[in-house]
């Protein structure tokens, strides 16, 4: 576990999704689909005003997201001596516990598990992380059939989709396409079938109910692992979950590394946190914990799966290691003014959203991924949002300088042109009152206070928003004016009273 843990691992086959396009090219044309921009819309205006209720009825909630960040933190800081304990717990309890570095190990493992059993199909639960590493294709290639169980990833899988959302993968969905899908995929559902939320429902129910009582094998994700019992934890809100995680006689847990929690006690905190930031509910209707095996008493063979696929190498980054510390609970993407109008299959990964355009570059390198740091207005909605103060906008700065740098050997690009110009510039005060001067023509382009076409290659910019007439007087000029030729700080008594009250006695004015 040590050589596991203790440098980084080749990240193959993660949650990018290979041979999508670029975001810019995929978010063009999720923009020009009017139907996909009021279903989001509408579903994210909800789970907004949802949240933003039981979120202000906790008095303590800042506290809660300060511990929040502090178990994380403290967690990352020491992964694998808390990997260790959960391993030991686990196998003391019956459960058998195996280390896979990446997506190919990890599907070889659950596929050689699966076919061990004798079994030729398997009931999921809504899992992430099996997405990521593609399990369902895996398993489709050895001649297992997977059944999503959740009703969402059900509605995906059926529609021969992909999701969009990491709560809610079928956002992009309204019910009367709903409907139209399980109609022409489900076999044994009723022609009079309406797209009332309950009628669907009784549809996937009826649907699902078959698999459920003859599965013998099911595959899980997990919220949570706590250490020094070896207990597991998912949450969910149907009872599909339930289901998987009692009735099949084997259970395999397929669970990133960075999903454990030192102690019992923790969960106190996130399971406050995170059913409140992701559906707007005060707890979870399923909330489901096992540890080990207990005989006579639910699967009697137990197989946790503990995935490495490059979140080792993410943990090596002192400042893009707190990505790690996310709960995938979804709020950024609810808040995200980018992922609203675009949706999720425009990031061309598992993990979309203001979160998503972090772990995918993580996990893959950055280049596989070059255009998703760039997905992002940086408005801090999603930092303001997250439930463990996850500070996404640094991140994505940070994964964008990482671009840059890796892009450094290249030609220069105009981007690149333009900023070495605009350095040079203001690297001499006589260059840059230059070009203050001269910045004055800009103001006969524009009309209204903006400028809204400028020349290539500054088009690029003026294609998508406005640029700001520049001023009719800069800084300099002003200072002048007010302060006269000699330049210095100001007098003591213009600076604000906060300023005053700050210094200690007998000290001097700043």
């Amino acid at each position: 576990m040590s050589t596991f843990l203790g440098m980084p691992t080749a990240p193959r086959g993660v949650g990018h999704l290979r041979g999508t396009e670029p975001f810019p090219v995929a978010a063009r044309r999720a923009l020009a689909n009017s139907q996909l921009r009021r279903n989001l819309g509408k579903a994210t205006t909800t789970i907004r005003a949802k949240r933003a209720a039981v979120v202000a009825e906790l008095p303590d909630w800042e506290d809660l997201r300060e511990a929040g960040q502090a178990i994380k933190a403290h967690t990352m800081r020491h992964l694998d001596h808390y990997l260790a304990e959960l391993e030991s717990q686990v196998t003391a309890r019956g459960g058998t516990v195996h280390w896979a570095r990446d997506a190919i190990e990890a599907n070889r493992i659950v596929v050689d598990l699966v076919k061990g059993t004798g079994a030729a199909e398997v009931v999921k639960v809504k899992s992430i992380v099996t997405d990521e590493i593609g399990l369902n294709d895996a398993l489709a290639d050895a001649g297992i059939q997977a059944y999503e169980t959740d009703l969402a990833e059900l509605i995906v899988q059926l529609g021969h989709d992909r999701p969009s959302h990491i709560l809610v993968p079928a956002i992009h969905r309204n019910r009367a396409e709903i409907r139209d899908i399980f109609l022409r995929e489900m076999s044994d559902v009723d022609p009079g079938l309406t797209d009332t939320p309950a009628a669907l429902t009784e549809a996937a129910r009826l649907h699902l109910r078959r698999a459920f009582l003859s599965a013998r094998v099911g595959i899980s994700g997990a919220n949570f692992a706590v250490a020094e019992t070896g207990t597991l934890c998912v949450v969910e809100s149907e009872g599909n979950g339930r289901m998987c995680l009692t009735l099949p006689e084997t259970l395999i847990t397929v669970m990133g590394i960075e999903k454990v929690v030192p102690a019992w006690r923790d969960l106190d905190v996130f399971l406050q946190l995170l059913p409140r930031s992701s559906t707007g509910e005060r707890m979870n209707p399923y909330t489901s914990m096992w540890t080990g095996v207990t005989p006579g008493d639910g699967p009697q063979t137990f197989h946790l799966v503990l995935l490495d696929n490059g979140r080792t190498a993410a943990l090596a980054d002192e400042t893009g290691r707190q990505a790690l510390h996310c709960i995938r609970c979804s709020a950024c993407l609810n808040v995200c003014p980018v992922y609203e109008r675009t949706g999720g299959h425009a990031y061309g990964s598992v993990y979309p959203g203001p979160i998503g355009a972090v772990p995918s570059p993580q996990l893959t390198g950055i280049e596989d991924n070059a255009s998703l740091p760039y997905a992002s207005t940086l408005c801090g909605a999603c930092y303001d949002a997250c439930p463990v103060k996850i500070d996404i906008p640094s991140l994505l700065v940070h994964l964008r300088a990482r671009h840059v740098e890796a892009a450094g050997h290249r030609m220069a690009s105009p981007e690149a042109i333009i900023m070495a110009a605009a350095s040079w510039v203001m690297g001499s005060p006589a260059r840059w009152g230059a070009a203050q001067s001269a910045s004055r023509l800009g103001r006969v382009l524009g009309h209204g206070g903006r400028i809204r076409r400028l020349p290539r290659p500054l088009s690029a910019w003026t294609n998508a928003r406005d640029a700001p007439v520049p001023p009719t007087q800069t800084f300099r000029p002003w200072w002048r004016a007010e302060r006269g030729d000699r330049p210095g700080p100001p007098a003591a008594e213009t600076w604000p009273r906060s300023a005053a009250l700050a210094r200690g006695p007998g000290q001097a004015p700043p």
